[in-house]
């Protein structure tokens, strides 16, 4: 028993350790959103605020037009969400439940994407979006990101999961492809769903490289990419600006984190088991 207890004490010590390391770097970043400019540029740097102020809060609605690269935000976030849902939650249907020539070709192909870097691709999507006229347009920042092969693949492995019987017993009843998904699929996916919906928007939230080659007017700009611009001022970078409109970035994803963490543990629990 006293060798059991030592055991968990220490798992539990570890845990905790683990937790502040993880925790840490968010909690000095909210703590030194409260501080003068000064304080956060003191060295040593502190962490508990010795002058609270929230003047960084009211400098970063002051400086930036707030709801326009909000609203530029959370545009572009729910629509690459939506989009990934959508077609990721179809391809992955027909790669793990239909028989078509080339399926497996297909998802090889998938698995491939998977291996290649994103900036490899950047260029030619850039130049793409450029020649179809779509640069500065809430299309050029949405369209690249609506299907991801990790989406894809995440929903086809899930997908596999699901009893063969219940579609087969579907289509006895005379239920076709698009009835057996809407009305049988969906439903059972949303822990994956939810998942992919967490991630995608957490991914197309922080996007920083693609809207700032791709916005070229203040009211295409998103958030992390005016937040960027306007904490740099002339040889200095405005800490508290930027750590302020930091707190604000990470508000959003947490409030869809913790309205979606129960279906999201079960999905990360179940996704790939048979």
């Amino acid at each position: 028993m006293t060798r059991d207890r030592a055991a968990k004490a220490a798992l539990y010590l570890v845990l905790c350790a683990g937790l502040l390391v993880v925790v840490g770097p968010f909690l000095w970043m909210a703590l030194s959103s409260l501080k003068p400019e000064g304080e956060i540029r003191a060295v040593p740097p502190t962490w508990w605020p010795d002058t609270w102020t929230f003047a960084n809060y009211r400098d970063l609605f002051a400086r930036l037009d707030f709801p326009q690269y909000f609203t530029n935000s959370a545009i572009v976030a729910v629509l690459v969400t939506v989009g990934n849902l959508l077609f990721c939650s179809l391809l992955g249907y027909a790669l793990a439940k239909l028989d078509f020539p080339g399926r497996k070709a297909l998802f090889l192909a998938v698995l491939g994407m998977l291996m290649v870097p994103g900036m490899v691709t950047f260029v030619p999507q850039f130049v793409l979006i450029s020649n179809l006229g779509l640069a500065n347009t809430y299309a050029g920042l949405v369209l690249p990101f609506l299907a991801g092969p990790f989406g894809v693949f995440l929903m086809r492995q899930f997908l596999q999961s699901i009893p063969d019987d219940l579609l087969e017993a579907a289509r006895v009843d005379g239920a076709g492809e698009w009835r057996i998904f809407w009305r049988i699929v969906l439903p059972l996916c949303r822990p994956a769903l939810a998942t992919l919906g967490i991630l995608t928007f957490l991914a197309s939230w922080n996007n920083f490289l693609w809207p700032l080659v791709v916005a070229t007017t203040d009211d295409k700009y998103t958030l992390p990419v005016a937040l960027a611009l306007y904490s740099i001022g002339q040889n200095r970078i405005y800490f508290g600006l930027l750590l302020a409109g930091a707190v604000v970035v990470v508000v959003p994803v947490l409030i869809v984190f913790l309205a979606l963490q129960r279906h999201f543990l079960r999905g990360i629990a179940t996704t790939g088991l048979k």
